[in-house]
């Protein structure tokens, strides 16, 4: 902000001097004479510190109030009651840090403002008829990996020491993830000496005592990369490399160096019309002041921060009262915020006019336009308006505006719905109408896509092992009972039956024998009755009279199996799908009358899915998989048992990511004897009577999820 001091008038200090009628006295030749006067104004520079005395003709009772400014750098003193007798208003110092003072009277009342090259700390005291001002310099201080905020100035490395033959090997820009631009210089040396500052609408960054390679002179255009800056020059400078960014816009800049990398990034604010002070990095964004008053009235120390900001202030009538108080280095609307809070105040910030008023009665007058403007709307004329709803259902949209609850129509207001063009036909004020059109906008947008993929695996491994032998004896001999009855012992075994009587024929014999001997291999416990490996021998006399079978029968089988299935399902965000494969058993239902029916029960493949896209792009999904099988070798009246297997889960998963949802595995051992009772527990020779069989099956089911955001360009294949 710049002011204009000396031949034209500083702003009035205090609100009880106008600004229209106050006449300098240089303008009119008289001097408007005062009980005090500053007859004198001297400096003097010791130990780095600046001494002012300014001689007064009657003594103060305490130092005069004042304030100061950190850009551009002031302090200021208001003498009431006090005269210039000095005959100048400008005085050139050029000692230390003061460059020159204005001394400026106004009235009965004198301002002297100190003009600094950087803001110092301050001290006044009175000593006689005499105020001795002390700016002392402030100590120097370096960090290196500090962050530069944009109230800063200078950087240097550790202890202030500036390295010589720094040079600058590179310069990139890139653009930031919140959108922010970010320049990228790289150093050949961490100990750099670098001053950021602000010069018009660029933000100017001089790396002292350093040298620019000659290919990186030279000014880029970024304004493709959507960031505050537009563009960025570096060239050479004398002995400093100075680089000069261009913002467009509402910006703020922030700044680190971390070894040989400083890296200065810009990014965008976002303007909010109730802020004084424009920026995103604390509450109070305002450039520094000190105020040091006694028993003041509130109106001048609200005169004297409009007089150093770019708004305008306007105070009600009710704004009356003293105030004391001394801040320093404070923000200046963090000081006026405590100004309002110490007198019950509040403002209203519109562009760049701050009304302020007692809270009391700002919430009175605003309540006041509100009423006002709720009497305009039961006043103002109707309109009607037609929205065509593009990807939504307008009988739905038609429900809520008819619902009771809704707040979107007025009480006047009244909503038609067309569903053969899908249209919504509103007759409202305009104002609601607005609104309305608002909300139809952001949500009738195209629903996302989303696809499943679900694999269900199914492995499982069978074994068998059934080792035995058999042992078999068999005679034609008979013997007689009595009464015709006869008994024989084995010979049914290889009997043949012809004509209803046993054939003795030796060929008949011999024959029935093997068909016997091959019956028995194949009654074994192997799995779908596959035969025995059978080794059989069989001992008989001459006569075939006598016959002894011995049988070898062993059997292993090992079965390895994996069933794969994979349905896929596309549905929109929020929205179930479900998808399913299978056979519906029927079966027969009794009713209490005694009637029957054929009902179905299904044995499906199924997947059912509710898919929603959660803001950072991940999904979750509430989902069912459901496999059934009907067991047809188990039936019972007819009707086979389902198996079933089922799971039922809400995950979250990442775009494209798959996830096992689910998995049962199951493992079953087994081992069984078959023997002849009490001579398959004969020691060594029960071997001859019995058959050992062993099983282990292993059974594992396992359910992935696969699910993927569909583009506009993706089809389900």
């Amino acid at each position: 902000m710049k002011h204009r001091i000396g031949t034209l008038l500083f702003a009035a200090a205090f609100t009880g001097i106008a600004p229209a009628p106050v006449v300098l006295a240089q303008e009119t030749g008289q001097t408007q004479v005062l009980a005090n006067q500053i007859e004198g104004f001297e400096v003097a520079e010791q130990g780095g510190t600046v001494y002012v005395r300014m001689t007064l003709r009657e003594p103060l009772s305490a130092p005069p109030p004042s304030f100061s400014v950190a850009n551009p750098a002031r302090i200021a003193f208001d003498f009431s009651g006090t005269g210039n007798a000095l005959g100048r208003n400008t005085q050139s110092i050029e000692q230390g840090d003061l460059r020159s003072a204005n001394i400026v009277q106004v009235g009965d009342r004198t301002r002297v403002v100190l003009n600094l090259v950087k803001m110092n700390p301050y001290e006044a005291r009175i000593q006689g008829r005499d105020l001795i001002i002390a700016i002392s310099p402030a100590a120097a201080q370096a960090v290196r990996s500090t962050v530069v905020s944009e109230s800063q100035g200078n950087f240097a490395g550790p202890g202030g020491a500036l390295t010589s033959g720094l040079a600058v090997r590179d310069i990139n820009f890139r653009r930031g993830t919140e959108g922010e631009g970010r320049v990228v210089v790289d150093l050949s040396n961490p100990d750099a000496g670098i001053d950021i500052r602000r010069q018009g609408a660029n933000l100017v960054v001089d790396f002292l005592k350093a040298s620019l390679p000659d290919h990186l002179r030279r000014r880029s255009d970024v304004t493709d990369f959507a960031t505050p800056v537009t563009a960025m020059t570096a060239q050479q400078v004398g002995d400093r490399v100075r680089l000069t960014v261009t913002p467009n816009g509402l910006w703020e800049h922030n700044a680190y160096q971390s070894d040989n990398r400083f890296v200065l990034e810009v990014k965008r604010v976002i303007e909010d019309p109730n802020k004084l002070v424009q920026g995103g990095r604390g509450q109070f964004q305002g450039e520094k002041l000190s105020l040091n008053f006694q028993n003041v009235d509130v109106r001048s120390v609200l005169q004297v921060i409009a007089d150093f900001t770019d708004f305008n202030i306007i105070t009600s009538d009710s704004v009356q009262g003293n105030l004391t108080l001394r801040l320093k280095d404070v923000p200046w609307d963090q000081a006026l915020d405590i100004i309002l809070q110490a007198k019950g105040l509040d403002m209203r910030k519109n562009g760049n006019v701050i009304w302020i008023a007692p809270g009391d009665e700002l919430a009175a007058r605003e309540k006041l336009q509100l009423e006002a403007k709720a009497q305009i709307g039961d006043l103002e004329p109707l309109s009607t308006e037609s929205f065509q709803i593009n990807y939504h259902k307008a009988k739905e949209i038609f429900d809520f505006l008819k619902s009771k609850d809704q707040t979107m129509l007025s009480k006047r207001g009244s909503v038609v719905v067309d569903e053969r063009s899908n249209k919504v036909f509103v007759t409202d004020v305009p104002s609601r109408l607005d609104a309305l059109r608002r909300l139809v906008q952001e949500i009738d947008v195209a629903p996302r896509q989303v696809l499943i993929e679900a694999r269900i695996v199914e492995a499982n491994k069978t074994f068998a092992r059934d080792l035995g032998v058999r042992l078999g004896f068999g005679s034609r001999g008979t013997a007689s009972l009595g009464n015709g009855a006869k008994i024989g012992f084995g010979s049914s075994e290889f009997a043949a039956i012809k004509d209803g009587k046993i054939d003795t024929d030796s060929d008949t014999l011999v024959t029935t024998m093997i068909q016997r001997v091959g019956e028995s291999a194949t009654s074994g416990n192997g799995i779908d009755k596959t035969p025995y490996g059978a080794l059989s021998m069989t001992l008989f006399n001459s006569g075939l009279t006598r016959f002894l079978n011995l049988e070898l029968q062993a059997l292993e089988s090992d079965g390895r199996g994996r069933v794969v299935s994979s349905p896929r399902v596309l549905t929109a965000n929020q929205v179930e799908a479900s998808i399913e494969q299978g056979t519906e058993i029927p079966y027969q239902e009794a009713s209490s009358s005694g009637a029957t029916s054929v009902s179905f029960k299904k044995a499906v493949l199924s997947l059912k899915v509710k898919p929603q896209i959660t803001p950072d792009g991940r999904l979750q999904l509430s989902i069912e998989v459901n496999k059934d099988r009907p067991l047809y070798e188990q039936a019972l009246l007819g009707v086979p048992p389902i198996e079933t297997k089922n799971v039922k889960s809400e995950v979250l998963i990442e775009n494209g990511g798959t996830v096992v949802i689910g998995g049962i595995y199951e493992e079953e051992e087994g081992t069984g004897v078959d023997k002849v009772p009490l001579l398959g527990d004969v020691p060594v020779l029960g071997h001859l009577f019995k058959t050992q069989s062993r099983i282990s099956n292993r059974k594992e089911l396992l359910v992935f999820i696969t699910p993927r955001i569909v583009s506009d360009a993706l089809t389900l294949r």
